[in-house]
């Protein structure tokens, strides 16, 4: 269960690292093609950059949400608070998507298979460090 959480752990962490930088600062117009089949290039200006303005926004924020996972990846599976915070965050991903089949409709297969991939992460990283656990210094547990 260790190396499972382990692997789940990191291929997400990556993931979000470098889907996260490339959104954020690379190639954002790629992502909209490839992701979502818009062509940013087709929308009034005003339209372009406010969504792609938004979209590096959010995806800085997904970095930054990566590179505090890597940061603090020994805390995540000790302290509970991290640990808390990493699967809560992960969890409200998880809890958006099913949101969004609800509200509006369906995904595409990639985003199906993320779904599937974080929700599998979540279960399993929560399995593996229930009862392994212990309170840390910080107050707020």
């Amino acid at each position: 269960m260790k190396t499972l959480s382990y692997i789940l752990f990191f291929t997400y962490v990556g993931l979000v690292v470098i889907a996260g930088f490339w959104g954020a600062f690379v190639n954002p117009y790629f992502d909209h093609r490839f992701l979502f089949d818009i062509q940013l290039y087709k929308l009034p200006d005003y339209q372009m950059i406010n969504l792609v303005s938004q979209y590096r926004f959010l995806r800085a924020l997904e970095l930054g949400y990566g590179i505090f996972s890597l940061i603090f990846f020994k805390e995540i599976f000790q302290y509970k608070i991290y640990n808390h915070l990493y699967l809560g965050i992960m969890f409200l991903g998880v809890l958006a998507r099913f949101f969004s089949i609800l509200v509006e409709g369906t995904p595409s297969h990639l985003f199906l298979f993320f779904l599937g991939y974080e929700l599998l992460g979540v279960v399993v990283i929560f399995f593996y460090t229930r009862g392994r656990l212990i309170p840390s210094h910080i107050v707020h547990e």
